[in-house]
């Protein structure tokens, strides 16, 4: 069986790859270069579901028309989302600022946009992950994952990961990218919840078959 996931993202395969460590999950998680898949997914969903779902069936499109017959894809929507500013980046979050936003231009945008909020409870926002996946046969598994926190008054240390450097994990004091190791595996963060998820419905299915 091979596991393929939908993102060119490096940051997001390292991510993965840690929370299969900690749970001791003995799966090899390929990126969707492994398979020569490099077509360009326009995600213009209006909800997480939607864009991840979009990204999965392009990614399960493309093993079929391969012959592939023994693969589990799947792909994950994720985002910031901010109460202050009505749930905003939210879907679009890689390009708040524009549509070719850097890491450093999403974040000046996210601060000026709540220069007035100086609280932790203003600047309270979550992040939101959801996962999508189609075993060979067309099966179809959706897992969300949700993590509370709030928005940093200044940035901590950079990532690859866009807001990891600012947003503070709730229960935790520093942005989620300060986090040691120890500490960070005490987060039950979105992409973890909604991978976990994912998982454990992928588990059921093979059981049932």
């Amino acid at each position: 069986m091979r596991y393929i996931f939908a993102t060119g993202n490096a940051g997001k395969v390292e991510q993965i790859e840690m929370i299969m460590r900690l749970y001791n999950i003995h799966i090899k998680v390929e990126p969707q270069k492994s398979i020569g898949f490099t077509e360009e997914v326009i995600e213009d969903g209006e909800t997480f579901e939607e864009n991840s779902n979009l990204k999965a069936t392009a990614l399960y499109n493309y093993c079929k028309s391969k012959g592939m017959t023994d693969f589990v894809v799947f792909a994950d929507d994720s985002g910031l989302c901010v109460d202050a500013l009505g749930g905003r980046p939210g879907v679009y979050s890689d390009r708040y600022a524009s549509e070719h936003a850097t890491i450093d231009e999403n974040l000046n945008k996210l601060f000026e946009d709540l220069k007035d909020k100086k609280t932790k409870e203003e600047r309270s926002a979550k992040f939101v992950s959801v996962f999508t996946g189609y075993l060979a046969d067309g099966t179809k598994i959706v897992s969300r994952g949700e993590c509370e926190g709030s928005i940093a008054l200044q940035r901590g240390k950079p990532s690859r990961l866009t807001y990891n450097p600012v947003f503070i994990p709730e229960g935790f004091d520093k942005p989620m990218g300060d986090l040691t190791d120890e500490e960070f595996k005490k987060v039950k963060h979105h992409r973890e919840k909604a991978f976990e998820g994912f998982l454990d419905q992928l588990k059921e299915i093979e059981k049932n078959k």
